[in-house]
């Protein structure tokens, strides 16, 4: 066994559940040729063919192939002809999320691991769960976040810069001059809200899973708007800052992930009421606390993750590497369901011994260090 730097071991379950996940999922999708899309969540299609490529733009360019991708709905294939250029920010968006997600639950008994079938998360997407939950907001938020930083980029036609925030904000002695690229992320949540809501709003909302899904797509995206920041740049003699421009820029996409960690974390769990003509979901305990626009809601428990079932993409925890030490998720006692654990050496190799030499390259040797590697039974 080689553990490499930066975490993880190389073993037949490295591509389920370390920082590599997505590398392997692309591998995957390269060897099987005979599937043409597979789904991201219910609500994102992410076409394999269009997965398996570095970039859509050079592939896309024809809107008459959008009808070739499988596993779109009617209406996104019409979004596809309009915007084939935005393709390959849905693609990006896409990828932003299976990375995320496997970042904030590397730790947990559910990593986010990912299949190599028709749906990439397996039956976890479509369960109700609060996983489902996570995984709809994180989807949603990432081709909100792409799309909105390739219009900054100059990237699509249809958008651009937010133009609408202009103008001078006083403060104090000083003084703001609204400028800049602010990122507009109105656009990106626009082409989210149309793009990703569609199969769920084609279905009619009155499904309960359809309501849910609906609102963790639109936390996804508020958590991402809640948390627009201000960047300035100063002006002035010898930087004396006399006049700054300033724009709004979109958090880091790890902020909004820790975000929606935050949520699952939070969850409320709801059950469908009928009040007058429409159908809601309300807490299912008066003990529970209300939920907001922005808090993530599921409706069904989610199971332990304890033990393997493919057909429902659990990959159980079996073989998983633990942290012996640690009382927390990752401890070995939590993240083995009590089923023990196997110990063995592995070698780690780091750099080390750097040097820096002039001008301008550093230098490392790598050194192979003996660990324990703990191990899930």
């Amino acid at each position: 066994m080689v553990v490499v730097e930066g975490g993880g071991t190389c073993s037949p379950q490295c591509w389920t559940g370390t920082a590599l996940g997505v590398t392997f999922w692309h591998q995957a999708l390269r060897r099987r040729e005979r599937h043409l899309c597979t789904w991201l969540t219910p609500s994102i299609p992410l076409c394999r063919y269009l997965a398996k490529q570095p970039s859509l733009q050079g592939t896309l360019q024809d809107s008459s192939a959008c009808e070739g991708l499988k596993g779109l709905a009617e209406e996104q294939v019409r979004i596809c002809q309009r915007q084939v250029e935005a393709m390959d920010s849905v693609k990006h968006g896409a990828e932003l999320a299976i990375e995320e997600c496997q970042h904030q639950f590397h730790n947990r008994r559910w990593n986010c691991s990912t299949l190599q079938g028709l749906q990439v998360f397996g039956k976890v997407a479509i369960q109700g769960t609060r996983e489902s939950a996570f995984i709809h907001a994180i989807s949603s938020a990432g081709v909100a976040f792409a799309v909105t930083r390739a219009c900054s980029r100059g990237e699509l036609e249809q958008c651009g810069c937010d133009r609408k925030i202009h103008g001078v904000s006083p403060e104090g002695n000083r003084r703001w001059l609204w400028s800049g690229c602010s990122d507009n992320l109105s656009y990106g949540i626009a082409f989210s809200q149309a793009f990703v809501d569609n199969p769920e709003r084609s279905r009619g909302v009155s499904s309960s899973r359809a309501l849910m899904n609906l609102h963790n797509n639109e936390a996804g995206r508020k958590a991402i708007l809640s948390h627009m920041k201000v960047e300035c740049k100063c002006h002035g003699v010898s930087g004396s800052c006399e006049v700054r421009t300033c724009w709004k820029a979109m958090p880091p996409f790890r902020k909004v992930g820790n975000v929606l960690k935050e949520k699952f974390e939070r969850a409320t769990e709801v059950h469908p009421k009928r009040v007058g003509s429409r159908k809601l979901l309300v807490p299912k305990s008066s003990r529970f606390k209300p939920y907001t626009a922005h808090d993530l809601v599921y409706l069904v428990a989610s199971p332990d993750f304890c033990d393997r079932d493919p057909h429902s993409g659990v990959f159980g925890t079996s073989g998983r590497q633990c942290n012996r030490t640690s009382h927390a998720m990752d401890g070995c006692e939590l993240l083995c369901c009590g089923r023990g654990f196997r110990t063995a050496q592995a070698e780690r190799v780091e750099r080390c011994s750097c040097k820096f030499h002039w001008c301008c390259s550093v230098k490392c040797k790598q050194c192979h260090h003996l660990v324990e590697v703990h191990t899930c039974r």
